[in-house]
């Protein structure tokens, strides 16, 4: 699949999956074999936010991700940090470059002694513009286990432009598809409730609209909310929004 082809298969993805899995496949191409690409809504000063409001995608096996997700390394890994703080892409060269002028925090060793233990030892972080200083997305692309770091960094000073491109096209693309976090997806009605209310409909006005009691709204609301994490169910139109939950075509 050429470079133009390849583009214009992410402009006509329909769904998450269809379009990872071939990114992955695309990515392999040039050596990385394992991607995990992080994109938040919610950032803070002090914090990335809920984990469970993160958009995860990866190929990386649950061992991994347990460690690197489920235990908050990523929290203190040198690479996402860098990704906070730049746009662009960066080699992981720069890793041997913090611990050979000893500037590594012990946190940020805890996280190198993980990768090199998984054979994560080469590779690219490419961190995604943001146009507010609450989302921040990228994409971590690792080389396969064995790989060299040098011949990583030669390849990308051919490819690197093209890789750069795919991924931040793919990352445009996630933008705007549908994504239902484990822990915050939404059922049809409380779907359709919250699609009212985002248009302007008291309760009673939605009881009449979807052929209910006023007090089953008031519960598909509550659960919505629940399972959003927020407190008024325009928060949860809000963010149920920001994921692409709602006014979606059911399958």
């Amino acid at each position: 699949m050429t470079l133009l082809d390849y583009l214009h298969f992410v402009a006509g993805a329909k769904s998450l999956e269809e379009l990872w899995h071939t990114h992955v496949l695309k990515m392999e191409e040039y050596g990385f074999d394992r991607l995990i690409y992080g994109y938040t809504r919610f950032k803070t000063e002090t914090s990335l936010g809920d984990p469970d409001d993160f958009v995860i995608l990866t190929n990386h096996d649950q061992k991994y991700i347990s460690g690197f997700m489920d235990q908050g390394l990523y929290r203190q890994a040198p690479m996402v940090l860098w990704a906070l703080e730049n746009e662009g892409a960066k080699s992981w060269k720069m890793i041997r470059e913090l611990i050979e002028n000893g500037q590594l925090s012990a946190g940020a060793q805890q996280v190198i002694d993980f990768n090199e233990r998984m054979q994560l030892t080469a590779g690219y972080t490419v961190s995604f513009f943001s146009a507010s200083k609450r989302y921040k997305g990228a994409i971590s692309l690792a080389g396969k286990p064995g790989s060299c770091q040098s011949a990583l960094d030669d390849m990308w000073e051919e490819h690197g432009e093209d890789i750069i491109l795919m991924n931040n096209v793919v990352h445009l693309k996630i933008l705007t598809l549908p994504y239902d976090p484990p822990n915050r997806s939404l059922t049809r009605r409380q779907r359709e409730a919250l699609e009212w209310v985002g248009d302007g409909k008291t309760t009673q006005d939605i009881a009449l609209l979807m052929g209910l009691t006023p007090a089953t709204v008031e519960k598909h609301l509550r659960l919505a909310r629940n399972s959003l994490s927020v407190e008024t169910s325009a928060q949860a139109v809000l963010k149920a929004a920001l994921q692409n939950q709602m006014y979606i075509f059911e399958n």
